[in-house]
């Protein structure tokens, strides 16, 4: 007798479901195994690796971060870019992943890696009106406050970047920010918050990057397992953020080796949005440093995500009549 269709269907959707566990698992095994069955050495090893030299108190709790500061800031008003990590990483491992401080050595703007909770570290990036991402939201808009006290940052020119979970955050954060936050930028974004929970206050540009061999956060949507839901799909997801942000038109990218996507245009308050396909890519950051590519997937070169990413931001500060 022939399986019933939705029975497939629900076989299908288990063993995705699994197989992204399983990854998660793995990755979660690997970190645990580091902190508590690890030599002496290798734990002193990790906790370099695992590096911060700032930290903040925020919602009665320490909260940590690493900054990055180029030696040509000299006093005069600069961007800020708030870079985060994604799950099971840590502030130093994002930095190396997205190369951001080479860039900000370039082009004189301040990055900071802010740290996330728990074991292995994280944001709660799906749990509206929760009290841990009402905490997480706080402690970024307290870091920017914090220094913003201490170096001239630009108010018009904060952006948010992050990976995976910390693209999941970019996006809440565009939704709980939006008036501090000029645009964001995401690689294999996990957007799993609910559209009915993000109160805008104006659009919010974006730029986005996802490979099409993404094992983590499917570029075709999914089951993810506990406790992240199901995935959308990324290009339907984008597609609905162009036009939340009301954009009239969409146009072609033009196609470097794996790399091509969609640029929408003519949004409302100039905020738009670009989705950058990267064929064959893994759940990696595009031009930037590996990742275990037996967990993640390949890290394609055909693109520097970082540049074109800081590309999108010089053009799209917060508008004028939107600063407090």
């Amino acid at each position: 007798m022939d399986t019933p269709v939705s029975d497939r269907k629900d076989g299908a959707r288990t063993r995705g479901r699994h197989r992204v566990a399983r990854i998660l698992l793995r990755v979660a095994i690997g970190v645990l195994a580091v902190v508590m069955a690890a030599p002496v050495g290798l734990l002193i090893a990790f906790q370099i690796a695992n590096r911060t030299n700032g930290s903040l108190v925020s919602s009665g709790e320490t909260r940590r971060y690493l900054l990055h500061v180029p030696d040509s800031y000299d006093g005069s008003p600069v961007p800020l870019v708030v870079d985060l990590h994604g799950f099971a990483q840590w502030p130093a491992n994002q930095a190396s992943v997205s190369r951001w401080s080479r860039l900000a050595d370039r082009e004189g703007f301040i990055v900071v890696h802010p740290m996330g909770t728990g074991l292995p570290l994280r944001w709660t990036s799906h749990t509206p009106g929760s009290e841990e991402t009402s905490r997480d939201v706080r402690f970024l808009t307290d870091l920017i406050d914090h220094l913003a006290a201490e170096y001239a940052i630009d108010p018009a020119r904060v952006f948010v970047s992050g990976i995976s979970n910390g693209g999941g955050m970019a996006f809440v954060m565009s939704c709980e920010a939006s008036g501090r936050v000029a645009a964001i930028g995401t690689v294999a974004g996990l957007f799993t918050y609910p559209w009915d929970a993000c109160e805008r206050e104006r659009p919010v540009p974006l730029i986005a990057f996802h490979g099409t061999a993404d094992p983590i956060v499917p570029f075709e949507g999914g089951p993810l397992g506990r406790p992240g839901g199901e995935a959308p799909d990324v290009r339907a997801w984008v597609s609905d953020y162009a036009a939340r942000n009301a954009c009239t038109s969409a146009d072609p990218l033009p196609v470097h080796g794996a790399a091509s996507g969609t640029r929408w245009s003519g949004c409302d308050q100039g905020a738009d949005v670009v989705l950058h396909i990267l064929r064959g890519g893994g759940h990696t950051w595009p031009g930037g440093g590996r990742l275990p590519e037996f967990i993640t997937g390949p890290t394609l070169a055909d693109i520097d995500a970082t540049r074109t990413m800081w590309d999108f931001f010089s053009q799209h500060p917060l508008p004028v009549g939107d600063l407090s």
